[in-house]
């Protein structure tokens, strides 16, 4: 178990990271209001608005939690030509430590994911978003910037939304080149082809995303550990970082060596956005 004193040390270093980020760019909007009667129209709650916020989401939000723990970081992307998308590419810029590479696909829709919120309790979310993959041309041009940037980076995150922005070609164009560099990569997956990660450093799945894919029970310890271990031997990983809700965090290493991070109980109204926070730390 690691001490509560050595994460200290070790946060407090972050700020000396240069962190190179890869992924998928949504808009998070958060309409805020109340709820007091049903409409008469169906038997649905009439929200009453008082405020939207809104905030890079996806890939977005892992480079917003890099950003706030101190790291600079290099984010490359694509996004639409649409007011999302100029939206986005405002918020990101305004970032102090972010320096935003945003490729522009005139053919994409900006992926906008809207909460709609009465108080603190979620009522519902609507999702617009493109997941075809990008033209093989832009992703050219993303593997061309992530490459050139790998020279001012310390390590590599890859956050997979699975909107069609990391390609198996562009994952593994990436995954070479920081290898050829001598810079590891950490990998958010999304799915169950982990093919595509072949190579990397570390990933991080949930255990819904370990159990698909490695096809493993995940629900004890031993299990959890075994499947990770799985999937170091079959796609040449270094390690896995399992995150495991309220159980915390298991870390299993190529050599065989195992942590466990336990979870400390905190009362919460929303948990999206957990995993980047993972990835991202």
């Amino acid at each position: 178990m690691t001490e509560p004193s050595e994460l200290v040390q070790l946060v407090e270093n972050l700020s000396q990271a240069r962190v190179l980020c890869v992924g998928d760019l949504m808009l998070d909007r958060f309409v805020h209001g109340s709820v007091d009667r049903i409409s008469p129209e169906a038997p649905i709650p009439i929200l009453q608005i008082n405020n939207e916020i809104s905030m890079p989401g996806g890939a977005g939000n892992v480079v917003r939690n890099l950003a706030a723990l101190g790291a600079n970081v290099r984010f490359i992307t694509a996004l639409g030509n649409d007011s999302a998308g100029k939206e986005l590419s405002v918020l990101l810029n305004s970032f102090d430590r972010v320096d935003p590479v945003l490729v522009v696909d005139t053919g994409r829709t900006t992926s906008i994911k809207t909460r709609y919120l009465a108080g603190n309790q979620q009522i519902l979310r609507a999702d617009q978003e493109s997941t075809e993959a990008l033209a093989p041309e832009l992703a050219d041009t993303l593997l061309s910037e992530a490459r050139r940037a790998l020279k001012d980076s310390d390590l590599v995150v890859l956050s997979d939304y699975g909107k069609g922005v990391l390609s198996s070609d562009l994952i593994q164009g990436v995954i070479e080149g920081a290898r050829e560099a001598g810079k590891p990569v950490i990998v958010d997956p999304k799915g169950h082809d982990y093919a595509r990660y072949q190579g990397a450093d570390l990933i991080t799945p949930n255990l819904t995303e370990l159990e698909g894919a490695t096809h493993l029970p995940v629900t004890n310890d031993d299990e959890v550990i075994a499947a990770a271990q799985k999937l170091i031997e079959d796609h040449d990983l270094s390690a896995v970082l399992a995150t495991r809700s309220k159980d915390g965090m298991t870390l299993v290493a190529k050599d065989g060596e195992v942590t466990h991070l336990a979870a400390e109980a905190r009362e919460v109204f929303d948990v999206s956005g957990a995993g980047d926070t993972v990835v991202a730390t």
